[in-house]
């Protein structure tokens, strides 16, 4: 409803206009009257009205002087004067001041109606643009993050031109160029516990894994940004300032070296897991940074240097400083090319892997460094990344090629050019299966709903909302879900609810109501029940020595 105001010093105009006015028509009300400029100016402060109607010649302030100073508060509604005035000194000034409409007295009803609704008309223009100007803003404060991530990690990989494609605002992108950045290469070391598991609970693992490091980084190392990349494999981009110390000794590798120290030390102790890190050099501006990364995974393979007695924290170590006497370390890890080839493949995008494999190909010979057990090597991470990628989208790997024939077919590997050949005769197979886009389909919809999960755990979660979002019937969905996973929709929220209380229950900074509230659950009894079965503790006995 519109409200509006009317100031005259003639007492008949007051009530002739509030009766002239067609209230309920125009959808408005009556905020109030004044009999001069300042008591105007006062009531106006007070109520805020959308609508102003005034006269021009008032006593102690006339309608103009209070309009101008209106204008000096940045007054956001429609002025219309109504006056018995004609001067053309007046109508200039009110010109000057911006009112909306100048009416000479006496006004009909029809006329009062038509200039009135004009207004209103375009308070709602401007209210409507208003409000799309605020959704679009708020739509950019919430994508934000997410664009910011994506260029993140595009740039830890080091595919600048997805980089350079969707920069960041040139006010951010400078203070990325004047500070120092090193790359720590996280692997989840394949223990037993870790292998041979169903697909679920490996989600659930790195899900888990995940969540402690994040910890970890956020008291540690704020600013520090967390990247996944794929199968055991993530990494960490750690910022420093321009005056950061290099080399071995520095103060940056000192404390990175801590950071990983705390980061290993965590995962052991909360979830039984076994991580191993690998720290790239120091790094300045942001278009180096895959080069730490390089380096950093070049490290964790190699295990040339381990910088910390007794965990396996590993150093970078250049060419000709290999402790092996080799005269040079390992070659740098093409972790740019498997981040391509897995985008390639999730996406069943044959053509853009096999760029991805000649481009990767002809820079491997150009190096000169690819002796038969390093292209060994990089076919059977290739292959590994391919059955991660589509785990459970269909026939499994073993179906193209089993693991004594893969055994075999990798020892026939010797040259670039054969390497070449077996990874795209390899995709292509992969991409050609019958059945498979409609697989892929289906293995799309359960990884956006196991990364919805992850993300929206705390938010009231339906399946049907999910199922409108992937075009893909309820109880179909549903069916999918299960079948890739092992798990009901409702059971995986749960797991991934309850891992969440774990990790807040051990920050200990909160109560169990508050922690019950924050992934997803506004009974405490019911959450108190859940997390005992699940964990065979209640929220308030947990044991001591982890998880």
């Amino acid at each position: 409803m519109w409200s509006i105001v009317i100031i005259d010093d003639e007492r008949s105009v007051l009530q002739g206009m509030k009766k002239t006015i067609p209230w309920d028509e125009l959808d408005a009300r009556w905020a109030g009257e004044a009999a001069d400029g300042r008591q105007g100016l006062e009531l106006i402060n007070e109520v805020q009205p959308d609508i102003v109607i005034t006269d021009i010649y008032m006593p102690v302030m006339n309608g103009l002087d209070m309009i101008e100073q209106l204008r000096k508060q940045d007054y956001p509604g429609k002025i219309i004067i109504l006056s018995g005035y004609s001067d053309f000194e007046y109508a200039r000034q009110a010109l000057r001041l911006g009112v909306d409409d100048y009416l000479s007295k006496p006004v009909t009803v029809q006329t009062i109606r038509g200039v009135l609704q004009k207004a209103i008309n375009e308070l709602e223009d401007e209210n409507h643009q208003k409000l799309e100007e605020h959704e679009l803003r708020q739509k950019l404060l919430l994508y934000e993050p997410f664009v910011e991530a994506e260029w993140i990690k595009n740039v830890v990989t080091g595919t600048y031109a997805a980089a350079k494609q969707a920069p960041l605002p040139a006010g951010r992108l400078g203070a990325w160029e004047r500070r120092s950045f090193m790359v720590l290469a996280v692997e989840i070391v394949r223990t037993a516990r870790v292998t041979g598991i169903a697909p679920s609970d490996f989600y659930l693992f790195r899900f888990a894994v995940c969540n402690v490091l994040q910890e970890v980084l956020s008291s540690a190392w704020p600013d520090a940004r967390f990247i996944e990349l794929h199968s055991h494999h993530m990494a960490v981009l750690l910022p420093f300032g321009p005056e950061a110390g290099g080399g071995e000794s520095g103060e940056a590798h000192a404390c990175a070296r801590e950071l990983c120290r705390t980061m290993i030390g965590h995962i052991d102790r909360y979830l039984q897991l076994h991580i191993q890190v690998g720290l790239g050099r120091l790094k300045t501006g942001w278009a180096a940074i895959s080069d730490s990364t390089e380096e950093a995974f070049q490290a964790l393979a190699a295990k040339h240097r381990c910088c910390v007695p007794g965990m396996e924290i590993y150093e970078y170590v250049p060419a000709g400083e290999a402790a092996d006497g080799g005269g040079r370390s390992a070659s740098l890890r093409p972790v740019r090319f498997y981040q391509q080839l897995a985008e390639a493949i999730r996406l069943l995008q044959e053509r853009q892997a096999a760029q991805a494999i000649e481009s990767f190909a002809g820079q491997l010979a150009a190096s000169g460094d690819y002796s038969p057990k390093r292209l060994q090597s990089i076919a059977a991470e290739a292959w590994a990344i391919f059955g991660y990628v589509l785990s459970d989208a269909g026939p499994s790997l073993d179906g193209i090629l089993s693991p004594a024939g893969l055994d075999c077919e990798l020892r026939g590997i010797t040259s670039v050019e054969r390497l070449e050949e077996w990874l795209c005769e390899k995709v292509r197979l992969i991409c050609q299966t019958p059945g498979k886009n409609e697989n892929i389909k289906h293995k799309q919809a359960v990884d956006f709903m196991v990364q919805y999960i992850h993300e929206h755990y705390a938010e009231d979660i339906r399946l049907s909302e999910l199922a409108d979002k992937v075009f893909i019937s309820r109880n179909y969905l549903s069916n999918i879900f299960r079948q890739a996973t092992g798990e009901t929709f409702g059971g995986y929220l749960t797991k991934v609810r309850m891992e969440k209380a774990k990790s807040l229950l051990r920050e200990g900074k909160f109560m169990v109501y508050e922690i019950a509230e924050m992934v997803g659950y506004k009974n405490v009894p019911y959450f108190t029940s859940l997390f005992k079965k699940h964990t065979g503790y209640s929220p308030t006995e947990l044991p001591n020595n982890g998880w």
